[in-house]
Parts: C-alpha cells; structure tokens; sequence
C-alpha cells in the first residue's frame, strides 16, 4: 500500500485536536474577559482608566472571544470530527481544512487586538471591521466547501442528522454574515454600514438573533445528537422527532429577531411578528430538548457515574430553561419590564455558560481522550469537579442577574401618585450592586472550571499518544 492511499483510509484528525486545544485555550480567555469587566461593573475604577481595558473596549473582545473564538473553534472542531465518523471518509481537503484552522485563529487573534485599540463597527456581535470580516468570509467558503464536500463524498448513503444541523448552522452564518456587514470601507479600520436608521437596527437584530439561533443553537444542537447517543450508548429517542426538529427551528427562527427592537422606531406590526415567531419556536426547542434528554431512556443510572453524560444532559436542561424564558421575555408586556435590564443578561448567561458551554465541555471531554489514543481523560474527578464548580457558578450568575433585573425594571417604572419617578436611575444602579458581586462570584467559579479543564486537557494530551484512526474496511473499499 502506498503512503497516499494509507493516509486516505485513515481520518484526518490532525486538525481536529489543533482545533480542540484551542477551543480550551479560547474558552479560558474569553472568560476571563468576563470576570474582568464583571468586575468592573461593581468597581468601575478597577483598570485605573486605562483605555484598552476600559469596559467599552472589553465588553466586545468577551462577547467575541467566548461566542466565535470559544465556540466557533468549538463547532469546526466537532463538526470535522463527526462528519469524517457518520460519512465514514476523510476530510473533503486536507489543505482546506488547515487554512479553516488558521484562517479561524488569525480573525480571533485580530479581534484581540483590535478591539481593545478600540476598533469597532458598533454592531452587536458584529463588531469587527471590514479587512476582518473579508477574511471571515475567506474562512468561512472554505469550511463550507471541506464539510459539504465531505458529505458529498460519504460512503454511506445516509446523512446523519447532526450533519443536518451543522450544514444548516453553516448556511445560515454565511446569508447573516454577508448581509449584516455589509458596509462602505473608508480607512483600514474604519467602515460605515450600508443601512440606516432603524433599518440598520432591523437588519443587525435579524442577524443577531440569528447569531444565537444557528451560531449557538443549530451548530451546538448537532453536538447533542452525536455526542448524547455516543456517550448514553443509546440511539437517538426519535429520529423522526429529529428531523421535524429540524425543519421545525430552521423555518421560525429566522423571523425571531424583531422581538429585541420592542418600543423602539421599528413598526409595530414588525414587532409583532417577531413576538409571534418567539412564541412558536417554543415547540421546536423543547422537542429536541426532550428528544435529547429521552435518549437516556433505559439508561438514566448512567447519570451517576459518568461526569461526561452529566455535563451533556445538564446543558439540555439549561437549553430547554432558557428557549422556555426567552419566548416569554419577548412578549410585549413581558419585555415592559424586562427591556434594558439585568434579566436580559442573566437570559443570555443562562444559554451562553448553562447550553453552549456545559456541551461543549461534555463533547470535548468525550473526545479529547480519543484525539489522544486514550480511553478516557488524565483525570475524571477533575471533571467532576469541573461540572460542579461549573453548575454552581451558573446558578450563582443568573439567580443575581435575574433578581437584579426584575428589581430594575420594578424601580425604573415606579411612579408616585402625581406622576413623578419614585426612584432615580442612579438609586436603581446603588440597589444593583450586590447583585454583581455575585455575579462576578459565579463568573470566577465558572473560569475557574474551564482553567481545570485545560490542565486535564494539556495532561491528557502529554500522556497519550497520537494513532490514526482507520475508517472501517468495508466502507473504505467500497
């Protein structure tokens, strides 16, 4: 056998573990950020006004670091995992997938250093400027074209539905990306976007809630139907369930978006839409939540044993939490209360640290150890006290965030009986303050956990060695 045709049986998984490490490394940093500028919301004076580590600066590099540099590398790590295992060949381009890897860390590394020298686009998870986007898209037809290519040349002749919803992920991000960003250059780093008004805010919040429907919910979704039913060593509950789950978020979500603009200049009838497409997605949400969780049917004893498992059905728990809060949150009377307020953040938190991270985390750890030719990692009590420290940290976030908000929308809309504010905004902000030293408790806790992961994960890789792995005979040969 020749070296070119040893290498096309055996799966690509050089790339794999490049972007598993660095989505542990991204993980600590852009975490960091974030007790960073918690902590700086309780203690505004904390940076001494140094401008690269003002709020302003910060807030983007975490909101970026953890949902792109954390989470992007999280889902092309995964995705090239499973789409070379349930495909059965090897990565469509070797080439290809190297240049998604490197392509993937410079726009992080970019993001790092722009940011804080306080270039921006100002548009919500799209802050980046123009020269950083072109090479998001560069990036971006290059994973399309090593994944769709992978599954175009599958030898098995079904196509899984965790492929399903990574392609969906993958499609949707490249129609969000191309349309919010587009914009006139006028310097280096300095662009204006191509809308105005509130059609500017119409499009950013179709792309920004679109962000966390197919960045953060469709792409981590095809983790869950992998990586619950290998770990379970269960099939999935319903398959069936699965693909109507599929069609089902893909279809609504994209209409969504209109919910964050209530009271704003944006149309009445456009808000109402996006309040009536938030309620909808609902059923979708907790059909695959509850088809996830059912996979452990016959098999829940696993539970208390295995660490992994738990990290992977608690993140469902967390998603089904906060799919059920952020309908609620985007009915107008709700929102009445909740707008500009604490609770939003505690929202966002309890998708971001409790659903994306907690499975991330969970599929990581279940493959990390396999990367390494090892059964299982360094150390399975550091993962278990990781989920605790992890859980706890997010109970900690979001209980303060929650009490907080409603506590501020209450003071903000309390009114004396001639009409005049009861409260001052600056009385709301003092009423706030312990609140975010909890906050900031659980953020530490939660950084906390992520930095005991990358020691298990730095030893694990020191301790195990690196095999190739063969695609089965059969398969390879047919």
């Amino acid at each position: 056998m020749t070296f070119a045709n040893a290498k096309a049986t055996v799966y690509n998984d050089k790339v794999v573990r490049q972007l598993a490490i660095m989505t542990v490394v991204w993980g600590v940093v852009g975490m960091l950020v974030g007790v960073i500028i918690a902590a700086q919301l309780a203690w505004p004076d904390l940076t001494f006004g140094i401008p690269w580590l003002s709020y302003g600066r910060l807030r983007p590099l975490h909101t970026n670091a953890v949902i792109f540099a954390f989470g992007g590398t999280g889902l092309i790590a995964t995705s090239f995992y499973v789409v070379q295992r349930t495909c059965q060949v090897r990565l469509f381009s070797d080439k290809l997938a190297s240049f998604v890897f490197w392509g993937w860390q410079a726009v992080i590394v970019g993001a790092v250093i722009t940011l804080p020298m306080g270039y921006t686009s100002s548009k919500e998870y799209a802050e980046l400027e123009w020269p950083i986007d072109v090479l998001i898209t560069l990036v971006w037809v290059a994973y399309a074209i090593v994944f769709f290519g992978t599954i175009g040349t599958r030898k098995v002749r079904h196509i899984y539905v965790a492929n399903w919803f990574y392609g969906g992920f993958i499609l949707a991000i490249a129609l969000l990306h191309i349309v919010n960003s587009a914009e006139l250059p006028v310097g280096l780093f300095k662009s204006y976007s191509a809308y105005a008004g509130v059609q500017d805010a119409m499009v950013q919040w179709w792309y920004g809630h679109n962000a966390v429907g197919f960045f953060l919910t469709a792409g981590f979704l095809g983790m869950m139907y992998y990586y619950i039913p290998k770990q379970a060593e269960r099939p999935v509950y319903s398959y069936r369930l699965s693909i109507v789950h599929f069609w089902a978020l893909i279809f609504t979500y994209m209409w969504a978006g209109p919910h964050h603009l209530h009271y704003t200049a944006l149309p009445d009838w456009a808000q109402s839409v996006g309040m009536v497409f938030s309620l909808i997605l609902l059923a979708p949400s907790w059909g695959g939540m509850l088809n996830g969780i059912m996979t452990l049917s016959g098999a829940w004893h696993k539970l208390r044993d295995d660490p992994i498992l738990r990290f992977l059905i608690v993140s469902l728990s967390f998603y089904g939490m906060s799919t059920f809060e952020g309908p609620m949150m985007s009915i107008k009377t709700v929102n009445a209360l909740s707008h500009y307020t604490d609770w939003t953040i505690g929202h966002v938190h309890a998708g971001a640290l409790g659903w994306v991270g907690l499975i991330t985390m969970g599929s990581l750890y279940y493959m990390i150890p396999r990367l390494y030719g090892r059964k299982q990692m360094y150390s399975v009590k550091a993962i278990e006290a990781h989920f605790w420290i992890a859980t706890i940290g997010i109970v900690l976030y979001i209980a303060a965030m929650w009490i907080a908000g409603v506590m501020q929308g209450l003071m903000w809309r309390a009114v004396n009986a001639d009409g005049t504010l009861t409260y001052t905004f600056v009385e709301s902000v003092k009423a706030t303050f312990p609140f975010y030293v909890i906050r900031l408790l659980g953020g530490l806790l939660y950084l906390s956990g992520m930095v005991l992961m990358l020691w298990n994960t730095a030893k694990t890789a020191a301790a195990g060695r690196v095999v190739p792995v063969s695609i089965p005979a059969a398969v390879a040969h047919a």
